[in-house]
């Protein structure tokens, strides 16, 4: 059965996840917004947890001009419907974060599953 949590408290969720990747890493994670949304963009799996929209650093060519920011959208109904518990969840939005931050310096699904962020 899903669990009902406040938006203002998944939020801080989603934020005890940002603060928990390593400064090292987090220092390199530039022009990136983290966004949370009800539900997945049409077209998407009702049942995606994440999304990163935007170019890999591994794949970024450096080019004059203002870039817009790449964005990682966490989807917080699939989250809540998939999670018994508020621990569960806490557990489930940190893999979800770091997977999605994982996209952004160019690591694919493949290794991600290897690393247990799938």
């Amino acid at each position: 059965m899903p669990i009902a949590m406040e938006p203002e408290r998944f939020d801080e969720l989603v934020d005890q996840a940002l603060d928990g990747i390593p400064d090292e890493l987090a220092a390199l994670v530039r022009n990136v917004v983290v966004l949370v949304e009800e539900e997945p963009p049409e077209g998407e799996p009702d049942d995606l947890l994440g999304l990163y929209d935007g170019v890999a650093l591994t794949e970024r060519q450096w080019m004059p001009g203002v870039d817009l920011p790449d964005r990682i959208f966490i989807f917080r109904g699939p989250l809540l419907d998939m999670c018994a518990d508020e621990a569960e969840l806490v557990e489930e939005v940190r893999i979800t974060v770091v997977h999605e931050v994982a996209h952004h310096f160019g690591i694919d699904d493949e290794r991600l599953h290897e690393l247990g962020y799938a």
